[in-house]
């Protein structure tokens, strides 16, 4: 079901749907009905369905799809949650680091087909005509492609949707350029818009609870912005502090309430992750969840998950890496919990946005406020989104640390624990400390997008998390640093094999999943 050919599926099927491929395309490519283009671009509707599969593509909405999108890999890899599920015995696969093509594949191919193409229809149709269209499109594209970038390191990008035979990558740090001006358009445009007053064409289209309202479109590219400014801050340090701080100073600033929050909400919608978890049992709590969580005594723990079936009245994980038997044997750990019940998928929360700016703020930076008032703000705004109470105390508490963690069903996974930092903040602490706090608070606040919480672990190192006891990757990948990347899909390597090797030149490392990505570099991160 993996695509064979990228470039003769989502690429050319996205040509084909745009431009003509036969000398009588005009004649035979009639409308009977007599609805002409014009028709309907009245109420836009050229654009809505090239939108909606971008909007839902973006996390794939198709159960087993994004299972293997995303579930089966940083889900994992992020401390999140763990498969009970031994799906290839001894051997292991993903969470051994073991790494199934079969799997990975999608992590490909879904963004193209779904996001790539369909952005790609739009800006052939809205380009300098519906600007608004464009410009929502661009953002919609950074967050959706920023994760593959960040999964694979070079991609192909800044030439999707050539025919030529060969569709070279761009270098990751390409791609970010690329992005950061994709949205310096978005913003400007919309930001025009706003100022001159103009009543918004978006309002049937936008799926993600905004209402069409540009402005907060606007907020949501700056934290967007925010985002990848940070993640490049080891890198490219003055890059960051200058992107971090135009997101900061532009007059509609970035997200600050829970109205902020950018999301899909689709109705009748049923999250993927409830369906593996609780139909299907192949997902449960985390190990590193059970010890951190658990050891904060932390109010949103019946939020994320439910009771273990198992141990009525607690919360029990599975470690990852560990050598499974039977599927039985761990079902009864905790499943995911009423946070993924409901009809709409988060892209990026306000509490994010805050932990962002504290750690802004730790490095120096104008953030609007101090790190730790920054920090404070994002608990909070985390708990009122889930609706919890307490986080007056959950922050003055400078006491509580992780658990260790203790396999009730076999004693050899049990692990001490690893991540053992208190809550409150400690203006005398180091800043490697204060930033194990932020990043360790982003992590909880952000769940269960498994995709972030995997690429801030890759570039700070926290949380702590357990490491797996059985890895077998053949040395390909490091127990002590985990997956850092996931190899260049089977599909690209049969249908565009000069591409890859153009994306191999600027990979810097083999084409294995221990090859750290351009920003994710060595060293302190101070």
């Amino acid at each position: 079901m993996i695509l064979n050919k990228i470039k003769t599926t989502a690429i050319c099927a996205t040509l084909l749907a745009a431009v003509s491929c036969t000398s009588d395309f005009n004649e035979t490519n009639t409308n009977p009905t007599g609805i002409t283009a014009n028709d309907l671009e009245q109420d836009f509707n050229h654009v809505k369905v090239p939108f909606a599969t971008v909007f839902t593509g973006i996390f794939n909405t198709t159960h087993w799809k994004y299972q293997l999108q995303q579930n089966l890999n940083a889900d994992i890899w992020s401390g999140y949650m763990a498969t009970p599920t031994p799906f290839k015995g001894a051997a292991g696969d993903n969470s051994n680091y073991n790494y199934v093509d079969g799997w990975n594949g999608f992590i490909w191919s879904l963004p193209y087909t779904d996001v790539m193409a369909n952005t790609l229809k739009i800006e052939q149709r809205t380009k300098g005509k519906y600007d608004q269209f464009y410009a929502i499109s661009l953002i919609l594209k950074v967050e959706g492609m920023h994760r593959v970038t960040d999964v694979f390191g070079p991609i192909v990008y800044s030439q999707f949707g050539t025919t030529d035979a060969t569709i070279p990558y761009d270098s990751q740090e390409e791609v970010y350029t690329k992005m950061f001006s994709e949205l310096d358009f978005a913003v400007t445009e919309l930001t025009k818009r706003v100022n001159a007053g103009e009543s918004s064409t978006f309002v049937s289209t936008d799926m993600s609870g905004y209402g069409g309202d540009y402005k907060q479109w606007v907020k949501y590219a700056n934290s967007l912005r925010l985002r990848l400014a940070m993640r490049i801050v080891k890198i490219k340090p003055a890059l960051a502090k200058t992107e971090a701080e135009k997101a900061i100073s532009h007059p509609f600033g970035v997200m600050t309430t829970n109205a902020d929050i950018a999301k899909v909400i689709i109705p009748n919608y049923i999250d993927p992750i409830l369906t593996i978890s609780s139909a299907w049992g192949d997902i449960r709590m985390s190990a590193d969840m059970e010890s951190i969580m658990n050891g904060y005594s932390d109010p949103r723990l019946a939020k994320y998950f439910k009771e273990s079936a198992d141990f009525p009245g607690e919360y029990r994980g599975v470690r990852t890496g560990i050598n499974m038997i039977a599927k039985s044997d761990r079902t009864g750990m905790s499943e995911i919990g009423s946070i993924v019940g409901s009809n709409e998928k988060v892209l990026m929360t306000t509490a994010e946005v805050y932990f962002l700016r504290a750690e802004g703020a730790l490095r120096g930076w104008n953030m609007g406020g101090t790190a730790q008032a920054l920090y404070e703000a994002g608990i909070t705004a985390s708990f009122t989104q889930h609706g919890a109470s307490g986080a007056a105390a959950y922050i003055a508490d400078n006491v509580s640390t992780a658990k260790d963690f203790v396999d009730v069903k076999d004693a050899a996974n049990n692990g001490a624990a690893v991540n053992n930092v208190t809550i409150a903040w400690d203006g005398a602490a180091a800043n490697e400390v204060k930033l194990q706090k932020i990043i360790t608070q982003k992590w909880i606040a952000n769940f269960p997008e498994g995709q972030e919480a995997w690429s801030e672990y890759r570039r700070t190192g926290y949380p702590k998390l357990f490491r797996v006891l059985h890895n077998t990757s053949g040395g390909t990948i490091t127990t002590e640093f985990g997956p850092r990347r996931v190899n260049f899909v089977q599909s690209e390597k049969d249908g565009n094999p000069g591409g890859v090797a153009t994306g191999l030149a600027k990979l810097g490392g083999p084409d294995n999943g221990g090859t750290r990505l351009w920003w994710d570099t060595t060293g302190a991160n101070f």
